[in-house]
C-alpha cells in the first residue's frame, strides 16, 4: 500500500515561514483527498487544511487558525503534497501529518498518513 514521508518540518522564529512536503511511494489511485493534520501532547490530532473531492477538480479548505497563513498545494505528477507556513504563531508548534484518503472499488475510503514531522515556533 501506499507510504507517505512527510519533511520540511523544524526550529522556526515567530513570523517565520516554513514549507512542508508529503511525498507519496507510488501514485495513488482513486485519491478523493489529501489533507494536513496537527496534533500538540495530549490533544487530539486536528485537521488544517484540505484538497477534498480530488475526482471533481477539488475543493480547498483551511481550519480558521490557519486561514490566510497556510496554503494547502499538490503536485500530482510528483506525488507530492505541500503546506506553505507563513507568519508563524508560538502556537502553531506541533507534530504535522499529512493524510491520503483513497477510494476503492466498492466506494470505501481508507486513510493513509504520513509517520509525521515536528514543527517548533520560538517566540
Amino acid at each position: 500500500h501506499v507510504q507517505l514521508v512527510e519533511s520540511g518540518g523544524g526550529l522556526v522564529q515567530v513570523g517565520g515561514s516554513l514549507r512542508l512536503s508529503c511525498v507519496a511511494s507510488e501514485h495513488v489511485a482513486g485519491l478523493t483527498s489529501m489533507g494536513w493534520h496537527r496534533q500538540t501532547p495530549g490533544n487530539q490530532r486536528e485537521l488544517i487544511a484540505a484538497i477534498t473531492r480530488i475526482e471533481e477538480g477539488g475543493q480547498i479548505a483551511y481550519d480558521a487558525s490557519v486561514k490566510g497563513r497556510f496554503a494547502i498545494s499538490s503536485d500530482n505528477a510528483a506525488n507530492t503534497l505541500y503546506l506553505q507556513m507563513n507568519s508563524l504563531k508560538a502556537e502553531d508548534t506541533a507534530a504535522y501529518f499529512c493524510c491520503f484518503g483513497v477510494r476503492d472499488e466498492r466506494g470505501s475510503v481508507e486513510n493513509y498518513w504520513g509517520q509525521g514531522t515536528q514543527v517548533t515556533v520560538s517566540p
